[in-house]
């Protein structure tokens, strides 16, 4: 095994490699090989894009009958990605190129289609200027001409560098910054301005507010100020006022039980009434013509006082608690 291994084999003396038999293989012969795409194509079939690199299993044979200076084309086969129709193209060593065959278009030949504009032109000028020496002459000033002119451009091309590279590039870049300070400046200060006024519009209506919610203030303290003169009691005095001037029976009634269960709190004689003084000496009072009749030792007024009845009505602005002080004095008196 190991003789696989070295770089030349034995061959015996009497080796004669012409007495080895050759296979007959055809000459169109096809071999599997793996390529990549030359060129951006696109199928003919269902238009899909094949662009330049993408690797096939393509078959390859030998074109018969075309040689270029000794050398075969060869043609390949692959398949569209999309729907497997077939395409072909075929070596160019003439142009060291592929030319697309059958089966597809190539893309992006405007280059190869100038360069080969180009080498026609070339091509003819060399075969007029052979035979024609005025031809060569022509060709020559033209071509004399199209320098001259060419160096010219090149000369405008390198003053107008020379022309920009005196500009002074960083005093025209401070200009531009001190230009943006001043606008940015500018545009604070307008900034500030329609602030300032949008705040003194605001203070103005707030004053107006103020002014507007003082005065409602000053009309709620007057009407305040009116409605605390007026008295609680003087209610039922009013009350009691109207009753006795119109005479209403309904609100003498109301007043009456008023009086009876709390007493009179409209006169300051009333309040008197409460405090009690110790009399000095019995005041002897006439009796007038409506008690006449009443009794007038002390025993007849014990006796009496308990058949005394009650007096269920007001007379002179007396109340309840001022005959109660009454009866109290009485009391008083008694036991004295």
């Amino acid at each position: 095994m190991s003789e696989r291994k070295v770089l030349n084999k034995y061959y015996p003396p009497d080796f004669d490699p012409a007495k080895i038999p050759k296979l007959k293989l055809p000459k169109d012969r096809q071999y599997v090989v793996r390529l990549m795409a030359p060129f951006n194509m696109r199928c003919k079939t269902c238009g899909e894009y094949i662009y330049k690199g993408k690797k096939f299993n393509a078959r390859k044979e030998t074109v018969q009958n075309e040689l270029y200076m000794g050398l075969p084309i060869f043609r390949f086969y692959i398949k569209c990605t999309r729907c497997l129709a077939e395409i072909t193209f075929k070596t160019d060593p003439e142009n060291t190129d592929y030319a697309m065959e059958h089966g597809a278009t190539r893309n992006f030949q405007a280059e190869k289609l100038i360069e080969e504009e180009e080498k026609r032109i070339q091509q003819e000028r060399e075969d007029e200027e052979l035979n024609n020496p005025m031809k060569v002459l022509e060709n020559r000033t033209k071509d004399s001409k199209m320098e001259m002119e060419v160096l010219e451009n090149l000369q405008e091309l390198k003053e107008l560098n020379q022309r920009q590279a005196l500009v002074d590039f960083e005093g025209m870049i401070d200009q531009y910054r001190e230009l943006e300070r001043r606008e940015r400046e500018r545009e604070q200060e307008e900034d500030e301005r329609e602030t300032k006024e949008m705040l003194d519009r605001v203070l103005v209506k707030r004053l107006r507010d103020s002014d507007s919610d003082s005065d409602d203030e000053k009309q709620r303290k007057s009407i305040r100020t009116n409605n605390t003169d007026i008295k609680a009691t003087d209610i039922l005095t009013t009350d009691k006022s109207t009753d006795a001037q119109g005479g209403s029976s309904g609100g003498v009634k109301k007043v009456e039980s008023w009086e009876r269960s709390v007493g009179t709190l409209s006169g300051k004689s009333n309040l008197g009434s409460l405090v009690v003084r110790k009399k000095l000496a019995p005041a002897v009072n006439k009796p007038s013509e409506s008690t006449a009749s009443a009794p007038t030792s002390q025993t007849d007024l014990k006796s009496d006082s308990s058949t005394v009845p009650k007096p269920t009505s007001i007379q002179n602005g007396s109340s309840s608690l001022s005959l109660l002080g009454a009866y109290s004095d009485s009391d008083s008196n008694d036991s004295e």
